[in-house]
C-alpha cells in the first residue's frame, strides 16, 4: 500500500495551477455589447415605454367597455326551487323558474350565454385533484388507487364514471332564452358543441373504445349528484356524450378564483337571429337542479358579447396604463435629480 503522503506534492516539486486557460472564453474577454449609459438613452427608454403602455392600455379599456352584456343574478328569483334543493331528497324532483328581461338596444354580432358561480371555492387543494386523468382519456384503471375517494366507488365496488369531486359537483341547470312577440314566444337557437377548447376536446378528453357508448360504460355508475350517466349528458347529438361533452369538458376546467364564469352556450346565427339579438323582452327559462343556499352562493346567467381583446375584463388594460403611468413618472423623477445634480455641480464648478 502506498504512503499516503505520496499523494502530496513532494519538495522541489511544480505546484499545478488552479488558473483557467488563458483562452478568450475562459478569462471572459469574447466581443460582447456593453451599453454605456446616459441621461438621454435612459430617459428616452423610460418616456418611450410609458407612451407604449399608456398607448395600449387606454385601447385595452375602450375595447372592454364597448363589450356588450347582461348579468342576471337568478339566485333569488327562482327562490322556490331554491329551497327544494335545500332537501337532498328532493334531487330527483323538477323545479322550473322564468326570469324575465328587456333588451333595449340590438345585441348584434356574435352573443355569448355563460353561468356563473359566486362564492364556490374550485380551489380547494383536496378538490383540484380529486380527478383521474387516466380514466378521462377513456383507459381502463383502477380509480381506487387515484385521488378521487370517496367518489370513486359505490359501497357494493361499482366505480364512478367520471369519478372525482369535480365531475361530482358539476354544474346542471338547463338554461333556455326566448325571445317574446306580442302573442307568442320563439326559442332562441342555441349552440351546445364548439365551446370547449380544441386541446380538451382532442388531447385531454377521450371516450372509452367501443361500438356504442353505452356498452363502454358497463359495469359503471353516475356520480351520486347526477341525474343521468355520462353517455346520456346530450340525448340530441351523440358525438357530445360521455368524456367529450363540451359542458362536462368545460366544468372540468377548475376556476382558481371564488367568483367565476363557464361559457354555457352560443346564440345560433340564422333567421332573425342572424345578426344577433335584436331589442325586445326576452325570458330565461331554467331548470333549477345546481343548490348554493349550504354555501352562500349565488347564481347568474350572462349574456356577452366578445372584442378582439376578449371579454369586458379591463384589468390587463388597467394593468397597462399602471404600468405606463409608473415608467413616465420614473423618468420625470429621474430627470429632476439630473438637473439639481448638474446645477449644483455648475454652482461648484464656479
Amino acid at each position: 500500500m502506498k504512503n499516503k503522503t505520496s499523494f502530496l506534492p513532494q519538495e522541489g516539486e511544480a505546484h499545478p495551477s488552479r488558473c483557467p486557460d488563458n483562452t478568450a472564453f475562459k478569462q471572459q474577454k469574447l466581443p460582447a455589447w456593453k451599453p454605456q449609459l446616459t441621461i438621454a438613452s435612459v430617459l428616452s427608454s423610460f418616456f418611450l415605454i410609458g407612451a407604449f403602455c399608456l398607448a395600449v392600455g387606454v385601447c385595452l379599456i375602450l375595447s372592454a367597455n364597448s363589450v356588450r352584456e347582461i348579468q342576471i343574478d337568478y339566485s333569488d328569483k327562482c327562490s322556490d326551487c331554491s329551497k327544494l334543493r335545500e332537501n337532498s331528497s328532493n334531487w330527483s324532483k323538477e323545479c322550473h323558474c322564468s326570469v324575465n328581461f328587456t333588451l333595449k338596444e340590438d345585441v348584434l354580432d356574435d352573443v355569448f350565454m355563460y353561468y356563473g358561480l359566486q362564492n364556490f371555492y374550485q380551489n380547494h387543494r383536496r378538490y383540484v385533484i380529486s380527478r383521474s386523468d387516466a380514466q378521462l382519456l377513456g383507459r381502463n384503471v383502477n380509480i381506487q388507487k387515484s385521488y378521487c375517494a370517496p367518489f370513486a366507488t359505490y359501497r357494493n365496488g361499482t366505480p364512478m364514471a367520471p369519478c372525482g369531486a369535480i365531475a361530482n359537483s358539476m354544474f346542471n341547470d338547463t338554461i333556455d332564452l326566448f325571445y317574446n312577440l306580442k302573442s307568442y314566444a320563439i326559442q332562441v337557437p342555441l349552440l351546445e358543441t364548439g365551446n370547449s377548447w380544441w386541446t380538451d376536446k382532442n388531447v385531454k378528453f377521450r371516450n372509452p373504445n367501443s361500438y356504442n357508448l353505452s356498452s363502454a360504460f358497463a359495469g359503471t355508475a353516475r356520480p351520486p349528484y347526477w341525474q343521468k350517466p355520462v353517455y346520456m349528458l346530450d340525448k340530441e347529438d351523440e358525438r357530445n356524450n360521455g368524456y367529450l361533452n363540451d359542458d362536462f369538458i368545460i366544468w372540468m376546467r377548475v376556476s382558481a378564483f371564488a367568483t367565476f364564469r363557464n361559457l354555457y352556450r352560443r346564440v345560433k346565427r340564422v333567421g332573425r337571429f342572424a345578426d344577433g339579438l335584436p331589442a325586445g323582452n326576452y325570458t330565461f327559462r331554467i331548470s333549477y337542479n345546481f343548490p348554493v343556499t349550504k354555501f352562500k352562493g349565488r347564481k347568474h346567467v350572462i349574456l356577452s358579447t366578445v372584442v378582439w381583446s376578449g371579454g369586458s375584463n379591463p384589468f390587463l388594460g388597467i394593468a397597462y396604463v399602471v404600468s405606463g403611468t409608473a415608467a413616465t413618472l420614473t423618468g420625470f423623477v429621474i430627470a429632476a435629480i439630473h438637473l439639481k445634480l448638474r446645477k449644483k455641480k455648475t454652482y461648484f464648478q464656479k
